[in-house]
């Protein structure tokens, strides 16, 4: 029997795994990972510098003891170089894998932004355990790091990084922290409370160039201020792996396209996790990744199962602001309406996004009121 072979050894092809060994103990699975498939919680990442954790103490379970564990086949550090649909195999630097179905589990890529200067190759970003470790290693001989990326990744870093001693400075060309989630009034409470950790914003303005100089670094802002700097962070943002599937012939868009069943344009080939356009949407945190893992276990199991998201508010680690946001499309009708707001001594906003009904469709917490997003959850049509 052709095992169902998962690419991927992240929180999607992990938990994947896991739920669908609780319904089927004897179908063979084969998991394919490009890197060494130690688990660990890939959102630690970007706070885990101020508890002073190591790559190798956020290792939850080593790959070797997952295999043990949930009883599958593991290749590491295997490379895919091509999926043969017809013949339904895979050409790996491990040689050539058959599969009866397939779950492409790839996750996403750094964006890597044009930037000019003869250092733009030395800008880092921390998107596994692997890259985590380097910028471990890249930070014990710095003290001021530039993060490029005001958005949810680039603040969680910046709280890291600021709480342990760094001087940090922060580079966005919108004008507030976290504004593709979120409106303006609930973004703006972040400033104070991260300034106080020592972080300097500089909005309205992109890097243009990172050169290298007698101190580190010099970079080049597009308002031709410059910026000093031991480290440059990147975190603009992910894009989903969708070369494979791409060079195989299934249907790609942001990602690659599945139905509500996690089924591509191939009926036995799937997707999931930050790889996965699911029904039109990247769904790229979490909560809806777990959700979408199980449901197709369920699919691979025999099931007729489909996922179906309920409300997920995301919570941004930044603790000295703490936030929670449901977010809303970009293009959502409707308007953001401040329902609270805290004072001095305990600042915080409660926002929410009414549609033309005056229904709740989507809500941001910050500070005070950031523990009540079980209570809007309740809230919503």
């Amino acid at each position: 029997m052709k095992p169902i072979v998962v690419l991927g050894s992240g929180l999607a092809g992990y938990t994947l795994v896991r739920e669908l060994r609780k319904l089927d103990r004897d179908v063979p699975i084969t998991l394919v990972s490009r890197d060494s498939a130690d688990f660990y919680s890939k959102p630690m990442l970007s706070n885990a510098l101020a508890q002073g954790k190591s790559a190798e103490v956020l290792v939850a379970t080593t790959a070797a003891e997952m295999a043990k564990q949930q009883g599958f086949t593991l290749l590491q550090h295997t490379e895919v170089l091509a999926i043969d649909r017809e013949r339904k195999q895979l050409q790996t630097s491990a040689g050539v894998i058959e599969y009866s179905r397939l779950v492409l589990a790839l996750g996403a890529d750094p964006i890597r932004l044009p930037l000019q200067g003869d250092a733009a190759d030395a800008v880092v970003s921390v998107n596994d355990l692997a890259d985590y470790a380097r910028f471990r290693k890249a930070l014990v001989s710095a003290k001021r790091i530039a993060v490029v990326g005001g958005g949810l990744i680039g603040c969680e870093f910046a709280n890291d990084l600021a709480a342990a001693g760094y001087a940090v400075t922060v580079i966005d060309p919108t004008a507030y922290p976290l504004s593709g989630l979120m409106p303006e009034a609930a973004g703006k409470q972040l400033l104070a409370p991260l300034a106080a950790l020592g972080i300097t914003w500089r909005f309205g303005v992109a890097v243009k160039a990172v050169d290298r100089d007698s101190a580190g670094y010099a970079l080049t802002l597009t308002d031709e201020s410059t910026l000093p700097a031991d480290l440059v962070l990147s975190a603009v943002g992910l894009r989903p792996r969708t070369g494979l599937a791409r060079d195989a012939g299934l249907t790609v868009n942001r990602g690659i396209v599945v139905d509500t069943h996690l089924r591509s344009s191939d009926a036995d080939i799937y997707a999931l996790g930050d790889c996965a356009e699911i029904d039109g949407k990247v769904q790229p945190y979490v909560l809806p990744i777990m959700h979408a893992a199980r449901a197709l276990a369920r699919g691979l199991a025999g099931e007729d199962a489909q996922v179906v998201f309920p409300a997920m508010p995301v919570v941004v680690k930044t603790p000295a602001h703490s936030v929670a946001v449901l977010p809303v499309a970009h293009d959502a009708v409707g308007e953001w309406k401040i329902l609270a707001e805290g004072s001095a001594i305990k600042p915080g906003i409660k926002m929410g996004f009414f549609d033309a009904q005056d229904q709740l469709k989507g809500f941001v917490l910050t500070g005070a009121y950031a523990g009540e997003r079980s209570e809007m959850v309740k809230q919503l049509v």
